[in-house]
């Protein structure tokens, strides 16, 4: 099973919609042009394990799964904070 699962983590992203497009479009400069790379992703069947993956590398730049670094790193501390909360003594 693991076997698996590494080979689905590893070509996750052959399904991609971004694929064979510029990398430079997921690197915005300007509101608009994150905006254009959200689109891309808004249609992605590979968007959730995008943004997976780019969670668990800790991107700190571009737009990965749809999400931008400010989303990431509010997703992030949501879910440091979800974490110590199911980890409080009860």
């Amino acid at each position: 099973m693991a076997d698996i699962e590494e080979a689905v983590e590893r070509d996750w992203h052959l399904g991609a919609a971004c694929r064979g497009l510029d990398p430079d479009l997921f690197f915005p400069a300007t509101s608009s042009e994150e905006a254009r790379a959200k689109v891309i992703c808004a249609g992605c069947p590979v968007r959730g394990d995008c943004l997976e993956v780019a969670m668990r590398a800790r991107e700190r730049y571009g737009v990965w799964g749809g999400a931008s670094e400010e989303e990431r790193k509010t997703i992030h501390a949501r879910s440091k904070k979800r974490e110590l909360i199911d980890a409080s003594p009860r």
